[in-house]
């Protein structure tokens, strides 16, 4: 583990394999015209309030958080927490969804990516914190409800959201009169609830709450209203107030 931190803690070296001979193309021409265009605001606008930044990372990371977050364009940990570059520790994924632990079988091949970036944020990088943080409309939760009443079209999402399947029968036993908004945004919650508890089942998260103090958190976005609610010891989610000072 020492020496795969000393590795990415490297700094990477460019080096070519295209033919010497072959003139080169202008890798700009390629790229999607908005994706382009982002990038050029990249290089005159921020880089240079950034380039110092950069230059502290290139040897190595040190995030004191690990954002897990929903994979939905419109949730963006980075500008929710007005976050620089080496700030976060981000994994994303449909719903924002921590997997139970499991060691992978020896009989089938699985892959983990979700636990394979929490592993590392927490043996490796060495982490203070861990938030889950949900929102509002999340597809995945949606998705999840509906698989109460018909097996999803796809391949992948219904065994992924699946996850949320103890989450959602506990939402819809404690809410059996509620409307179709009050179920999405009651198992919203319930899925961060959920995903923290899957969470504190790895047993070098427990080993690193135990000995370093982890803290581990449950927050939720309201995209409409760009409201942040954050989970509190006894299990409800309040909204975060802040005081504005007028410039």
């Amino acid at each position: 583990m020492a020496e795969w931190s000393r590795h990415q803690n490297s700094r990477m070296v460019s080096m070519s394999i295209n033919n010497s001979d072959q003139a080169p193309i202008p890798a700009q021409s390629l790229m999607p015209a908005a994706l382009r265009q982002g990038f050029e605001r990249f290089q005159t606008r921020d880089l240079p309030v950034l380039s110092t930044k950069y230059a502290s990372l290139a040897d190595g990371q040190t995030p004191r958080f690990m954002i897990i977050s929903c994979a939905d364009s419109r949730v963006d940990p980075g500008a929710i927490f007005d976050a620089d570059p080496g700030e976060l520790f981000v994994v994303r994924n449909v719903a924002n969804l921590v997997p139970p632990y499991q060691i992978a079988g020896s009989e089938a091949l699985n892959f983990h990516g979700t636990s394979a970036a929490i592993e590392y944020a927490v043996t490796v990088l060495g982490v203070d914190h861990i938030v889950v943080i949900g929102h509002g409309g999340c597809g995945g939760v949606a998705a999840c409800l509906s698989t109460a009443s018909q097996p999803l079209p796809f391949s992948f999402v219904g065994p992924w959201v699946s996850i949320l399947d103890a989450a959602r029968d506990r939402v819809l036993a404690r809410h059996p009169n509620a409307k179709a908004d009050e179920l999405q945004r009651a198992l919203e919650y319930e899925g961060v609830r959920q995903s923290l508890a899957n969470l504190a089942g790895f047993p070098f998260v427990a080993e690193a709450i135990a000995e370093r103090g982890v803290q581990l958190h449950g927050a939720w976005f309201g995209i409409g209203s760009a409201e942040l609610h954050w989970l509190a010891d006894d299990g409800q989610f309040y909204p975060v107030t802040i005081d504005i000072v007028a410039q």
